[in-house]
């Protein structure tokens, strides 16, 4: 049985904000899941998610010849990347530290027997 993986590295949204997203597809079907993302237009996760599953089903179709109709979602995960720092000025010559966390988006996706 062939997995087939895409992912997105260093994407700018907090993994928090992306698993709240990813949890409403993983496991079901890949076509389904393409049309809840795009049925989510006011989350930035569900772009980026919508991005990674369209290249894993094309990777699928193209380069193994698997039919879409039959992909499922075998694992949908978001890891934390970096965090990249800076530094807001505040009174009295203080600072601030913003975090700008980066989240590492990964979709398998396999066809169903």
């Amino acid at each position: 049985m062939v997995e087939v993986l895409a992912q997105h590295k260093f994407a700018l949204i907090s993994p928090q904000k992306a698993r709240r997203v990813i949890d409403l597809i993983r496991g079901k079907k890949a076509v389904e899941s393409l049309a809840i993302l795009q049925a989510l237009p006011q989350y930035k996760g569900s772009r980026l998610i919508y991005k990674v599953l369209q290249s894993a089903v094309a990777n699928a179709t193209h380069n193994y010849g698997l039919d879409k109709d039959k992909l499922l979602i075998a694992k949908a995960f978001i890891d934390e990347g970096p965090r990249a720092k800076r530094i807001l000025p505040r009174a009295f010559g203080r600072a601030h530290v913003i975090l700008k966390r980066h989240s590492h988006i990964s979709v398998v996706v396999k066809e169903k027997d």
